[in-house]
């Protein structure tokens, strides 16, 4: 089987020396050996799909998917969460939502959490996840600067009607949650070169075609 020549395309094989193009295709043929390798589903053939582009389970959590799903819930939750308390003028408790009906940008951790959720659910393979990285770290961005420009910039009021706020946890849970997001977007996907198939686990001197 070794010596046969083969269609790259339709995969019909001949004898070395028999054809050097095929019939039916008209491209050249080539030894099956260098072919890549295929799979017979029903009465199709089809080629293996590298180890990095197979589809994973929606219930896959490793290589750090399932550390940015619990991230996105958690910083769902997060943003309604006690985020300071207002001592003057008068003393009442602001979530993340009471900030963002006063001020329109402060709705971007929300965003951010809402988008980046779906967006790490829907990467069911090695290669998605790994290229969703720079989304993941610009949405887990959006998170930490708005925390921190809002407590860079706390509403002052005016000298005759100040405004007095004390940070509460909300706030630097929302924002230990953006600064986690960030270190994790680097690793979403893990290495390339151990990578786990459906069949065998790659060791990292595997040769990946």
């Amino acid at each position: 089987m070794r010596t046969l020549v083969a269609c790259p395309f339709c995969r019909e094989m001949f004898e070395p020396g028999e054809r050097k193009r095929c019939p039916e295709c008209d491209i050249p043929l080539a030894r099956l050996e260098d072919l890549p390798k295929t799979q017979v589903v029903g009465d199709e053939v089809e080629e293996d799909l590298p180890p990095d582009e197979e589809t994973l389970p929606w219930t896959y959590l490793g290589r750090f998917r399932g550390a940015l799903i619990l991230l996105s819930v958690l910083g769902i939750g997060a943003f309604f969460l006690p985020w300071a308390t207002m001592l003057a003028p008068e003393h009442r408790t602001l979530g993340g939502h009471d900030f963002a009906h006063y001020l329109g940008w402060m709705w971007a951790p929300l965003v951010s959490w809402l988008v980046l959720l779906p967006l790490v659910l829907s990467r069911r393979s090695i290669y998605k996840m790994r290229g969703a990285r720079l989304a993941v770290a610009f949405l887990s961005a959006m998170v930490v600067m708005t925390v921190v420009v809002r407590v860079a910039f706390p509403p002052r009021g005016t000298a005759l009607d100040p405004v007095n706020l004390e940070w509460r946890s909300g706030t630097w849970i929302t924002l230990a949650l953006g600064i986690a997001g960030l270190a994790l977007a680097s690793q979403f996907g893990g290495r390339i070169d151990d990578l786990t198939t459906k069949t065998q686990r790659r060791r990292s001197d595997d040769v990946l075609h």
